[in-house]
């Protein structure tokens, strides 16, 4: 089981949570948790105007041995207007743009989307069962 928590803070609400979501879904092959502005395909859903957030943003997938991982999708710019960080364990990595990484079995940690231009983020916390 996969179990997200997203988090939309800008500028003046540093330290408050708003916007708070949630989405899980089994550790079964194939199964796919979305986070970007496109509500038809995305469980987890950042507000239309942020436009720093892809329509499909992150996309968390359960590969064939049951482990996760996290894809930063490729928009339809060249480059992108936030940056991502994966953080687990206590160290922070930046995700480059279309790259993707695993999740560690039995741990949590955080997906933070920064945008490039502005105080705005969207936090996604993480929560793999082992």
């Amino acid at each position: 089981m996969l179990e997200l928590t997203m988090a939309s803070v800008s500028g003046a609400d540093a330290g408050a949570t708003a916007g708070m979501l949630m989405a899980d879904a089994p550790s079964e092959p194939g199964a796919v948790l979305r986070v970007g502005r496109d509500r038809n395909v995305c469980r987890l859903v950042t507000p239309d105007d942020w436009l720093f957030v892809s329509r499909t943003h992150l996309e968390f997938r359960c590969g064939p041995d049951g482990d996760w991982s996290v894809n930063w999708l490729r928009g339809s710019n060249p480059d992108p207007a936030s940056e991502v960080r994966l953080v687990s364990g206590g160290a922070a990595r930046t995700l480059v743009y279309g790259g993707a990484a695993p999740l560690p079995r039995g741990g949590s940690g955080e997906v933070v989307i920064q945008d490039r231009y502005g105080p705005r983020s969207v936090n996604v916390g993480y929560y793999h069962e082992g």
